[in-house]
């Protein structure tokens, strides 16, 4: 039996025409390949190749590939363009993808681009600009089918053929009263099987609420996340329609989010996998300064204990087991809260009950490795006192690692500090200065 063939993705292909210096075929291939799969194939490549890459796309297709590259990347390949050009990409886009290319560029740049538009996509985009980003108005598109309550379903078909295409992730046609307020929404599948002759009154949905402009973007996602919407109108105060959310959109919100969480909890501020040493060098100093002078702070605390340290060999020996355990179990604790918050499952009312959980948590594993450190370093060292010394502070630190895990994130979003960015620092910090105090202070005291 012969086996199957196999056929060389288009991918394969690529990698194969670029081996071989082939650029024609390079670029051949490009053209058959999706705007977000050849964003994807740029992005994941050094520098040298995106440039490469880039270069050969269609001016088409090098629009919608631009639009789908990540935030600081599409930044840095439109930054030098000139306005006309910018203002050419602008006009194919949606108003939510061109505000957050312009909420990047320098205001200047940025008048030149509306300056050269028409009046009516001048006033769409100002729009959207008028808000940040990471709200619920700067996520949104104007481009939106707008219908009365008091339209048959008949009317209704008859409007739509009138267009030659509907704006994509269109689930539900938005119904307004006279001074474009809000009133309901009709779903299309609802048009396409009902009887032409009832009202949209009679059959719009009234229960599933607007989005207000100013709803951060995180909160946006939840909502979208839990009722499985595929889009969702914006209002604003005064429940007037400013233009609809598409999921679309909202992925882009979570995958931003994802990716803060994870690099924020290493202290990282790059997005770039492939950015250059020179880029990702500074990027990174920031944080290791800190890092370093928190960790100067928790070695003072030892130099306060050296002559107990040398006249008992041993706890040097001991020390770092005791801030090794209270750095992980904080960073569990906080862990734990970061992710609720990212959740949107924080809030007065259930922020003490977390609080008093992970110091019972801490509590409980403090007790059991406790007793396990306590017996194990007083059969090492033949000395029951020093095992004594140690289950107390392994006590000590791991209760306090279960209250600075847990209470710091909800200090640091108070103060408005990103809790994933500086929480890990602050509660390593915590555990080491306290398990050191404990340990040390101590065996200075039985010692003494």
């Amino acid at each position: 039996m012969n086996s199957p063939v196999h056929l060389p993705t288009k991918t394969e292909r690529l990698e194969l025409a670029l081996r071989s210096g082939t650029l024609a075929d390079v670029a051949g291939i490009l053209a058959e390949m999706s705007p977000g799969d050849v964003a994807y194939l740029i992005s994941s490549s050094p520098p040298d190749y995106r440039d490469l890459l880039l270069g050969l796309l269609e001016p088409d297709q090098e629009v919608l590939v631009v639009n789908e590259l990540p935030d600081d990347l599409r930044n840095a390949t439109l930054m030098n363009r000139e306005p006309e050009a910018l203002a050419e990409i602008v006009e194919q886009l949606d108003e939510d993808d061109v505000a957050d290319i312009l909420h990047e560029l320098p205001d200047e740049v940025t008048g030149q681009v509306l300056a050269i538009l028409d009046e009516q996509s001048r006033q769409r985009l100002q729009k959207v600009l008028s808000f940040p980003d990471n709200v619920a108005g700067g996520l949104m598109s104007t481009d939106v089918i707008t219908i009365r309550a008091d339209l048959t379903l008949d009317v209704v078909l008859r409007y739509l053929r009138r267009h030659s295409e509907i704006p994509p992730n269109t689930d539900n046609l938005i119904v307004v009263n006279r001074n474009d307020r809000f009133v309901g929404l009709l779903p299309l599948s609802t048009v396409l099987v009902s009887d032409p002759a009832v009202s949209v009154r009679e059959m719009m949905i009234t229960d599933q609420d607007a989005i207000n402009a100013e709803v951060p973007a995180t909160e946006v996602a939840r909502r979208f996340e839990r009722n499985d919407w595929v889009s969702a109108p914006v209002v604003d105060d005064d429940g007037k329609l400013l233009g609809r959310i598409t999921i679309d959109d909202v992925v882009d919100v979570i995958r931003e989010e994802a990716d803060h969480s994870l690099t924020s909890l290493a202290r990282l501020a790059e997005e770039d996998t492939f950015a250059t040493a020179w880029q990702s060098a500074p990027r990174r100093a920031v944080w290791l300064g800190v890092n370093l002078a928190t960790a100067l702070l928790a070695s003072s605390v030892i130099n306060l204990f050296q002559g107990t340290i040398e006249k008992v060999v041993a706890l040097a020996v001991l020390m770092p087991i005791v801030a090794s355990m209270g750095g992980i179990a904080g960073t569990q604790s906080l862990t734990i809260l970061i992710r609720a918050m990212a959740m949107g499952q924080i809030n007065d009312r259930n922020q003490l009950w977390l609080v008093g959980r992970e110091s019972l948590v801490g509590l409980l594993n403090g007790a059991l490795w406790a007793m396990v450190i306590a017996a194990t370093a007083s059969l090492w060292f033949n000395d029951a006192v020093l095992g004594i010394i140690i289950g107390c502070a392994m006590l000590i630190n791991l209760i306090t690692a279960g209250v600075a895990g847990a209470g710091l994130p909800i200090v640091l979003r108070r103060l408005q500090v990103d809790p994933a960015l500086a929480g890990g620092v602050l509660v390593t910090t915590i555990t080491d200065v306290i398990g050191f105090l404990a340990f040390l202070g101590l065996a200075t005291l039985f010692y003494a």
